[in-house]
């Protein structure tokens, strides 16, 4: 019950004589700025979220697909990017209108959408991102536009589309794909696509490396946006590529840093 009414007294309140600003996403506007964005996945707690917001990521990768965030999780974990002014960054497990704009409503300020393989597909991002007369986003508030007079008016240049090329016939696409309007970033990922190509669990077959930078030049060479698996190993050549999008796991940070405190107590000398 106090929660209930605490939220009421929140929404009276804010939809009263105080007006709100609909919230900048923080990771498009870099991007307009031509500046460099990095996204940390492998978060899934708002306490965690808490933790790494002093570190300075632009936004928090928060994965439907693979893992556990869903509908339920998305309140408390967007409100948690929120406070840290970094753009939560949800990815869903189909490219489904109703899912997409489900997982805005519920505050994800972008969508990661997997295995966009043609312009058809890519055109159904954006009719169920972005509301009319751009696409066909049903017409309800998110918890972004609570309190915001104009929610509809600027939920279209707020909200951010990523689509994810992930198959060989997605390369075999990438023009037409790369021909549709209002989606944010290009992200090739790497692992399924060497499966696709017949080379499960090797992203780095000379093939596939050949078939992922030869997409990711196209890309920038579109002027559109590109989007890429980022390691401390390979980020800086995709800086120098053009790449501006970086979304790095926080497993192998921990993984490396837990190994290397380990590896120093071990080899330490003793009196």
């Amino acid at each position: 019950m106090i929660g209930l009414v605490s939220h009421q007294f929140v929404y009276r309140y804010f939809s009263g004589s105080t007006q709100l600003k609909l919230r900048p996403n923080r990771a498009k506007q870099k991007l307009a700025n031509g500046e460099i964005v990095t996204i940390i996945s492998g978060i899934t707690h708002p306490d965690d979220i808490d933790a790494v917001g002093p570190l300075d990521f632009d936004g928090i990768w928060l994965e439907g697909e693979h893992g556990a965030t869903d509908a339920s999780d998305l309140g408390n974990l967007t409100r948690a990017c929120d406070i840290w002014g970094m753009t939560s960054v949800a990815r869903i497990n189909m490219n489904e209108q109703g899912l997409i704009y489900r997982t805005l409503d519920r505050g994800a300020q972008a969508i990661v959408v997997p295995h966009v393989n043609n312009a058809s597909e890519a055109r159904n991002v954006v009719e169920g991102g972005k509301f009319t007369p751009v696409g066909k986003r049903g017409m309800f508030t998110s918890r972004q536009g609570l309190g915001v007079p104009d929610y509809f008016d600027q939920a279209n240049s707020q909200s951010m589309l990523i689509v994810l090329i992930e198959d060989i016939v997605a390369w075999e696409n990438l023009d037409e794909i790369l021909a549709t309007d209002e989606i944010d970033v290009f992200f090739v990922a790497p692992s399924d696509f060497a499966s696709s190509m017949g080379h499960m669990g090797d992203n780095q077959h000379p093939d596939v490396q050949e078939k992922i930078n030869d997409s990711l030049a196209r890309i920038i060479d579109s002027g559109r946006n590109a989007g890429a698996l980022a390691t401390n190993e390979n980020v800086a050549g995709y800086v120098e590529m053009g790449v501006r999008f970086f979304m790095t796991g926080a497993g192998p940070w921990i993984d490396a840093g837990f190994k290397q405190f380990i590896a120093n107590a071990a080899s330490t000398k003793r009196d």
